[in-house]
């Protein structure tokens, strides 16, 4: 996410670095790579060619916080680096190489921190969203003409295995912040995670449409990236969601007319806001990892109309997610959203991932536990 810190690991340098032989490469290299690569202990290992290079520093996300670093350069140009125990999941990484940040050519680049970036994947022991032998649906590209942000939307919709036999409910999903529509189905395993809860029977059926999370008119993308801007896009989002992308989905698919919305981290923000806004619209609404823009401690919902929902007659199912290891603030984010639930008395479900930070694996988590619960 790239306006959360980004944490810089220190580096103890050695003349040599012995690699140990009990190693798996990572999901995230590509093919014929053999690193990075992580042991049973969850060390990593990673060799990269900078011959010219004079430092090379790893750098990375939440997920990689604390660690000893062991690094050394051969004579080859080849630099070794070694890791104290990283955490479970999906973590964002680069290495600053003389002052610029450089990304490891071995992996796969997914975008994140706005831009394309690399990802080593630290097994947590679930297969949940691993391919399996099962029947698979597929995602594909979509895209309009918006008037609401006087450009072209692009977004990509999973279609479970047998779709076009009935008609279907729809998730709109979002991504957070620095990320794109690429992030669920790349980082997210989003495929995965429903063709596996569909083939095991314990989810509805359903099109999850994985929309962009900005939406700003050109001259708008000229204001300062911050929290002010970030409401007006989520604003025009909401706007943009009920004039043109539901009516675009449901003329274009087969949809039964039930809908739910869900989103991590900004992506979070935007489903409460749009959610709470249009709650005749959606049967329930997903907070993964949630996030309260511009609001004050007297006045915390200020930019969420989250009251709209106690004065509805439909009351929206709500779920909310969040990482065992997520930073202070995001915890306090959380506690504001359930309390003031528990206060009104509206119902809700709580879910906490287990040793996860703000990162992919507490949000597939998540996923997989809020699919289960829609449409019944």
């Amino acid at each position: 996410m790239q306006n959360f810190k980004i944490i810089k690991v220190a580096l103890i340098f050695s003349s040599a670095l012995l690699f140990s032989q009990n190693y798996k490469t990572s999901i995230t290299a590509k093919d014929g790579k053999s690193f990075p690569r992580i042991d049973a202990n969850r060390k990593a290992e990673f060799k990269v060619h900078f011959p010219e290079a004079k430092s090379v520093i790893l750098e990375g996300g939440d997920g990689m916080q604390n660690l000893k670093v062991t690094t050394s350069k051969e004579n080859d140009g080849f630099w070794n680096i070694s890791t104290s125990p990283l955490e479970i999941g999906f973590h964002y990484y680069w290495f600053n190489v003389d002052g610029k940040r450089t990304n490891d050519p071995n992996t796969e680049l997914y975008f994140g921190y706005g831009q394309p970036t690399s990802g080593i994947e630290i097994p947590s022991g679930e297969d949940f969203f691993f391919e399996k032998n099962v029947k698979h649906g597929k995602i594909v590209e979509e895209g309009f003409d918006s008037e609401i942000t006087k450009g072209k939307r692009n977004f990509k919709v999973y279609l479970p295995p047998n779709y076009g036999t009935k008609k279907l409910p729809v998730l709109y999903l979002y991504h957070g912040t620095g990320e794109d529509i690429t992030g669920w189905e790349r980082q997210g395993y989003i495929r995965n995670i429903l063709d596996n809860l569909l083939a095991e029977k314990k989810a509805t059926e359903m099109i999850v449409v994985m929309d962009y999370g900005v939406a700003l008119t050109p001259e708008l993308e000229k204001l300062p990236d911050d929290f002010p801007r970030t409401v007006i896009s989520t604003k025009n989002l909401d706007k943009l969601v009920a004039q043109e992308l539901m009516p675009y989905i449901e003329k274009k698919y087969k949809t039964n007319g039930q809908n739910a919305i869900a989103g991590l981290s900004r992506g979070s923000y935007q489903a409460m806001f749009i959610g709470s806004n249009h709650p005749e619209l959606f049967s329930a609404i997903g907070s993964f990892s949630p996030v309260i823009y511009d609001g004050t401690e007297l006045q915390p919902f200020k930019e969420l109309p989250i009251d709209k929902l106690l004065k509805s007659k439909r009351k929206p199912f709500i779920f909310i997610g969040i990482g065992e290891k997520e930073d202070k603030r995001f915890e306090e984010y959380n506690t504001i959203l359930a309390n003031y639930l528990n206060q009104k008395k509206y119902p809700f479900v709580q879910y906490k991932s287990a040793g996860t930070y703000h990162e992919w694996l507490t949000w597939r988590r998540c996923l997989y536990e809020f699919v289960p619960k829609l449409f019944k």
